[in-house]
């Protein structure tokens, strides 16, 4: 059993903490509005889900996945998830997030600019390419027909493993999509953001295999 800290509790917080109950881990969730806010989903998730602080999720978690707005990356506890293994759910959205110069004129991709604000933590891009009802939906036991794939990309070997092995429990397969420089592959708007996994209007989703996710990847463009 693995401990999750999340920081962020929007929709891809939620459901990444659900699959990973289901799957047996323990979560902590927090988010920037304090873990009064988050009692009643904890409750809902069982007895393997609390609520704390971002410092505190941050400190439980042998895995933390960070799933907050890109201007809110200054706010996260750098000191707590330092030698951690971090999931950057995280889209750049200019109307959202504000003007980002390095981000808007590709010298950095979202995840090295993650990085930047954690410097020794250990970022593994995931989760960012799929609409969070279809992350429900479409999560299949291994060796189950119709097992989707999920794109991860990172600088650690270590970090891309437990990942991947996290990744596998909650009911997907991975495709390694490189170093984090090459994340940009998986950003919102590319081939393999959204559409492998079928239209928002179907709610269940279809799944999508390694080769179509291995196809949308190289047919990024910038």
């Amino acid at each position: 059993m693995t401990t999750v800290g999340i920081i962020g509790s929007g929709n891809v917080g939620i459901t990444v903490a659900q699959l990973a109950v289901e799957a047996g881990h323990r979560i902590v969730l927090s988010n920037s509005r304090g873990p009064e806010t988050l009692a009643d989903t904890a409750a809902k998730l069982g007895p393997r889900a609390s609520a704390a602080t971002s410092e505190q999720a941050a400190a439980a978690g042998d895995i933390v996945v960070i799933a907050v707005p890109v201007k809110a990356f200054p706010n996260l506890p750098a000191a707590r998830l330092a030698g951690k293994t971090v999931i950057d759910t995280c889209n750049y959205g200019p109307e959202r997030d504000g003007h980002i110069p390095e981000l808007d004129g590709n010298a950095l991709t979202s995840s090295e600019l993650l990085l930047r604000y954690l410097p020794d933590a250990m970022v593994v891009k995931a989760f960012n390419n799929i609409f969070y009802k279809h992350l429900l939906a479409l999560a299949r036991p291994e060796g189950v027909a119709g097992r989707s794939f999920l794109p991860i990309a990172g600088d650690s070997t270590q970090a891309k493993a437990a990942v991947a092995e996290f990744i596998d429990s909650i009911g997907y397969s991975v495709v390694d999509a490189g170093p984090l420089t090459d994340s940009w592959r998986q950003a919102t708007g590319t081939p393999v953001w959204g559409t492998p996994y079928g239209p928002y209007s179907n709610e269940k989703g279809q799944p999508a295999g390694e080769d179509a996710l291995r196809a949308a990847l190289a047919a990024a463009v910038r």
